[in-house]
């Protein structure tokens, strides 16, 4: 009951543009109207992070993707059905719709549908896609609980739900499925090699340098 309370209030913040702390299956999330340009700019101002750099989209259920990117491969499908919920996140094709600030300008959005029951719930009860970058200042380490999310982002959260579930620490590996072959931009929650095994494509440079998404 004190969970739903904590969701809906969070939801409720979502909806009038705030900022909100959230547990993920990773690490602490710092969630956003993904379709609220003010909202998402907050986002960056709290993070000290540079506006070119795009930002990941959490997503509850697939039709929710229908919003943000332009149309689904079957290869894109595969990976979805195989992956998701789970801590990977994949690069698509973006959809005109989503705010040019969300992707950094570009025409390509990351996007996730994390494991967490929390972070699910909250999405849903918000109604639609939410930013979900980690809570912490650019150049500094994931926060791992809602005390490390307050410390790191601090008077810019408006809310932040409290949570017992236990974030792995480890943030989610990217997929660039734009490319050919597709890259990996940042090794994670899912081994390279697992990605790369499923698609049936060698591995061997396909390892990108680490890239600020996330």
């Amino acid at each position: 009951m004190i969970r739903d309370l904590n969701i809906r209030a969070a939801a409720v913040i979502l909806r009038s543009g705030g900022m909100v702390a959230f547990p993920t299956d990773t690490v602490y999330g710092l969630g956003a109207d993904a379709f609220n340009e003010r909202a998402v700019n907050r986002i960056f101002s709290a993070k000290n992070r540079n506006r070119d750099h795009g930002l990941p989209v959490l997503i509850s259920h697939l039709e929710q993707i229908n919003d943000l990117v332009k149309k689904l491969s079957k290869t894109e499908k595969k990976l979805i059905k195989h992956f998701w919920p789970g801590a990977l996140t994949i690069v698509f094709a973006r959809n005109p719709k989503v705010p040019n600030i969300v992707s950094g300008g570009l025409d390509t959005i990351a996007i996730r549908m994390p494991s967490s029951e929390i972070a699910l719930d909250l999405i849903e009860e918000f109604g639609g896609p939410i930013v979900g970058t980690s809570a912490n200042r650019s150049g500094f380490a994931e926060a791992k609980s809602a005390e490390e999310a307050e410390k790191e982002i601090g008077s810019w959260l408006d809310y932040v739900v409290p949570s017992d579930e236990i974030c792995s620490g480890t943030p989610s590996t990217i997929l660039d499925i734009t490319t050919s072959p597709p890259r990996i931009l940042r090794e994670g929650g899912v081994a390279a090699s697992e990605i790369f095994d499923f698609l049936g494509i060698p591995s061997i440079d396909n390892q990108d340098e680490p890239q600020p998404v996330g």
